[in-house]
């Protein structure tokens, strides 16, 4: 019979996936087989280099390269010499339209706004800080197109393994009809169990199709985020040894604290900069009294001082404040936050590795059973329609496995995007 043929291809798919995954051991040590046909043989991607190459393509890069050139810009900026730039003002008068007496004055004059003290400083190191946010911002996006990767690898791989049960549970069927036909033909069984066997085999074609439809997409979409055509393979190593308190390193968190000390020295240095800057100002005048008088020539300092009202400092106060505290607020709950999502991701491991477990023990209990009703199909004590019961819930035992050890993957790498580690 060629059912012994079918339960040796599921129990060798079912061993290629190995032993159950340990906290210690690492998710996958290569990717589940792609179906033949669909996409020919080729070597798969790691995931760092998949993500490596999706981060070459993302938005979220350009973003964040503009701004950390808008930092350095101010950070250069924060190094000048004066406060803004310097002006020059220019300013000629006579009275060739009105006495015509040969009245002429020609000013000249350069404006410095100068640093009130400490003011540079504390605009520097506001500077700083804001490199700093340009900085942890990176890092941050990085995070997120990390989880894009990992969700679309693990979709690949799931339905990859999908495929090839639907695929293996295909070829079986399909030897299963023949076999049946050919005892149909030798009078051995009845044409109904020859229709029952086929419609088997139909119906199981059916689900293939649909299973190669779900893998073409997870591919395209793959392909969409990474560039890349090649399947990828699941070889981070699993880490659920790692403490929890790994989360005060975390990417985000670095850019929420990076964003409050960014805001609490933009109102250090508001502080200092309770108006506009003074200007020192070094002036040249030419002037002429009359015809016959000689030019007169003189120069002038000056310095021009601002004042600082409450009406222009404390709407600038007030909203410096408010940021400073939002941040605060935002940087708090986020510890919190990814305190709570590590604490359940690390959960979500056990229970995928228990759930795995479970549906390994259930596809061989029900492998076992196929093979005793096959035995008793042939000694002629059972009808076919149990024999295709039994090898169907074989099949959709061995198929839930697959999808448990992918989603046990899933949730490895759920549980170091929650710690905040790159592939």
């Amino acid at each position: 019979m060629e059912i012994h043929r079918w339960i040796a291809t599921f129990a060798t798919l079912c061993c290629a996936f190995g032993p159950p995954v340990s906290a210690q051991s690492p998710v996958f040590t290569s990717a589940p087989p792609s179906a033949a046909g669909v996409h020919a043989a080729t070597a798969g991607v790691s995931l760092a280099t998949a993500f490596e190459a999706a981060w070459q393509r993302a938005v979220a890069a350009r973003e964040v390269q503009g701004q950390r050139q808008r930092a350095e810009a101010e950070l250069a900026a924060a190094s000048s010499l004066w406060a803004t730039p310097p002006a020059v003002s220019i300013h000629y008068r006579d009275d060739r339209l009105l006495s015509n007496e040969g009245v002429r004055e020609t000013d000249v004059a350069l404006s410095w706004p100068l640093y009130f003290p400490g003011q540079r400083a504390a605009r520097g190191t506001a500077a700083e800080a804001g490199l700093a946010v340009a900085d942890r911002a990176q890092a941050a996006a990085r995070l997120r197109v990390a989880g894009e990767v990992r969700e679309a690898a693990w979709t690949v791989i799931g339905q990859q393994a999908e495929l090839a049960q639907a695929d293996a549970l295909v070829v079986s069927l399909a030897a299963l009809a023949d076999d049946v036909e050919r005892r149909v033909r030798a009078g051995d069984l009845a044409r109904a169990d020859a229709l029952a066997a086929r419609a088997e085999f139909l119906g199981a074609t059916a689900q293939q199709m649909e299973a190669r439809q779900r893998m073409l997409d997870a591919r395209a979409r793959w392909e969409v985020l990474t560039g890349l055509a090649a399947p990828p393979v699941a070889d981070e190593v699993a880490a659920a040894t790692l403490a929890i308190d790994v989360v005060s390193s975390h990417p985000q968190l670095w850019l929420a604290s990076a964003t409050a000390e960014h805001a609490r020295r933009r109102l250090e240095l508001l502080r200092t900069s309770r108006s506009d800057p003074p200007e020192l100002v070094l002036g040249y005048r030419n002037e002429v009294s009359g015809r016959s008088e000689p030019s007169q020539n003189s120069l002038a300092v000056g310095v021009r001082v601002p004042f600082g009202t409450s009406d222009r400092n404390r709407p600038l106060q007030a909203a410096a404040l408010a940021d400073l505290d939002v941040a605060d607020s935002i940087e708090q709950r986020l510890r919190e936050r990814l305190g709570s999502e590590a604490a359940a991701a690390r959960s979500a491991v056990h229970s995928a590795e228990q759930r795995l477990t479970a549906e390994r023990d259930r596809a061989a209990l029900l492998r076992e059973r196929a093979r005793l009703i096959e035995k008793s199909f042939r000694a002629g004590e059972s009808p076919l329609p149990d024999v295709l019961r039994a090898l169907s819930a074989a099949a959709q035992a061995d198929a839930a496995a697959a999808r448990q050890h992918a989603a046990l993957g899933l949730a490895h790498a759920r549980f170091q995007q929650a710690l905040g580690l790159l592939p």
